[in-house]
């Protein structure tokens, strides 16, 4: 019997939840069912995602930033449908294949002239693990800081620098001497690095979780710091660059030149996990310093040819398309639109970010009536609020958006960075229409008790 996708799927569809929760995560499968985000997905085009029933979902997730070229963009697709035409040969290992040279020659192309290597793994947690283990080695020092709140991943040695304690706890114990210092916070960096054990400083120029920004002025100063107490700064774009902040990298907006960048997420162009430690000569040949050490960090399938062909057709894409360009005046769109409903709303207090990497900021009002209703709701649990703003956005107006972090009143926006005013002008309707209700009456509770209660009777 031949192996036939098309079937495969048609004879199983509809079973994706039951699969999920008898052989997968059944937990994952009830928080969807509990919050009403329970759908059938067949297909993704662009900003959307369609559903069995022919809904079209605007997808301002983007798969935590992987879609930034939007879903089966054309021209990554036929770029991997060539290269399995071409029976290109794949991980030879003992072989310098052309296609990583030629991403790795894109790469150092596009970042500050201070880069000349690059390390391909497969994701953003293994890109970060790399920086933590080159910087320990080049500097010979044992520690590595980190900033409060910060987002690094999940494998062991980047959860050692992840400040979500609903992340660490119950894994430990983690790698030792991995600290954390405020986010911005200049004067503790100082204190850490002033002991002179300091390997790396691996830090989010803008913070996944919450989307926080740090003064300005604290990023030169910051990288400074670092220069004199010869401590190497490592800057964490997985989720920012490749244009999600309206620059091709986040650090361009503050002029710094970090010695180490990991990146991930957007390179994939959304169909091959991908991810990438780009660092200085320096630094990449204090590592790899002799025929001896040629394999001293390494990883299977880190180098696979249609990761290396879909990471060129996504830069490439990225400069046909001035997908930089494009987001940085999407995201000044956004920031135009949203501004008369923080006006309007006073449980709207902020639009925060760059470009497209957006947090909406939603927070206690000043009025007795709203106030009473928001401390009802932060007593039932600390940021309900932002999961109510969510759950309509998605049950109503059929867009999918996440909180921000745990805790937190705080909406997170990630939209493909192809999109354009249609969609900004949706979602900016939908958000009117959202907060009009939660200041109106106390309809938005209602429902998503509604919600809670039928998923508990369906289950």
């Amino acid at each position: 019997m031949s192996f036939d996708l098309e079937s495969l799927v048609d004879a199983r569809r509809g079973l994706n939840f039951k699969l999920h929760q008898e052989f997968l995560n059944p937990q994952l499968a009830r928080v969807l069912k509990t919050l009403g985000m329970d759908r059938y997905y067949e297909r993704g085009e662009g900003c959307y995602l369609i559903d069995r029933e022919g809904e079209r979902y605007l997808d301002f997730l983007s798969g935590f930033g992987v879609y930034a070229l939007g879903r089966s963009h054309p021209v990554v697709k036929k770029a991997l449908h060539d290269a399995l035409d071409m029976d290109l040969p794949n991980l030879v290992q003992l072989d310098c294949a052309l296609l990583p040279g030629l991403l790795a020659e894109a790469l150092v192309g596009r970042l500050h002239e201070g880069i000349g290597r690059v390390f391909f793994s497969n994701s953003g947690a293994e890109a970060v693990e790399a920086a933590i283990k080159f910087s320990r080695y080049a500097t010979g020092r044992p520690r590595v800081l980190y900033a409060d709140h910060a987002f690094h991943g999940l494998t062991n040695g980047a959860l050692s620098l992840n400040g979500g304690k609903e992340f660490r706890d119950g894994f430990g114990p983690l790698l030792p001497g991995c600290d954390s210092v405020g986010f911005g916070d200049l004067a503790a960096l100082e204190r850490e690095l002033a002991r002179g054990d300091v390997a790396a400083f691996v830090v989010e120029l803008i913070q996944g979780k919450g989307v926080y920004l740090a003064p300005e002025e604290y990023w030169t100063a910051a990288e400074q710091l670092c220069r004199k107490h010869g401590t190497l700064f490592v800057a964490d774009e997985v989720q920012t660059g490749l244009g999600r902040t309206g620059k091709m990298w986040a650090y361009e907006h503050y002029g710094l030149r970090p010695d180490l960048v990991t990146v991930s997420k957007a390179l994939s162009g959304g169909y091959v996990p991908i991810g990438a430690t780009a660092c200085s000569v320096e630094v990449f040949d204090r590592v790899y310093s002799k025929m001896e050490r040629a394999v001293v960090h390494s990883t299977t399938f880190g180098r696979n040819q249609l990761a290396m062909v879909a990471g060129l057709a996504t830069l490439q894409t990225i400069d046909d398309e001035d997908i930089v360009e494009r987001a940085r005046l999407s995201g000044e769109a956004f920031e135009k639109a949203l501004a008369p409903l923080v006006e309007k709303y006073e449980l709207f207090h902020e639009v925060r970010g760059k470009g497209l990497m957006i947090g909406l900021v939603f927070g206690e009002p000043s009025s007795l009536r709203l106030k009473s209703r928001w401390k009802m709701l932060e007593g039932a649990r600390k940021g309900l609020f932002s999961q109510l703003i969510v759950g309509p956005l998605f049950n109503r107006h059929r867009i999918l958006t996440q909180v921000a972090a745990d805790n937190v009143n705080i909406v997170k926006l990630l939209p493909p960075l192809v999109c354009g005013q249609e969609e900004i002008d949706h979602f900016v309707d939908a958000l009117d229409d959202v907060l009009n209700d939660a200041h109106r009456n106390s309809s938005l509770v209602f429902e998503f008790g509604k919600t809670l209660a039928k998923s508990a009777l369906h289950r």
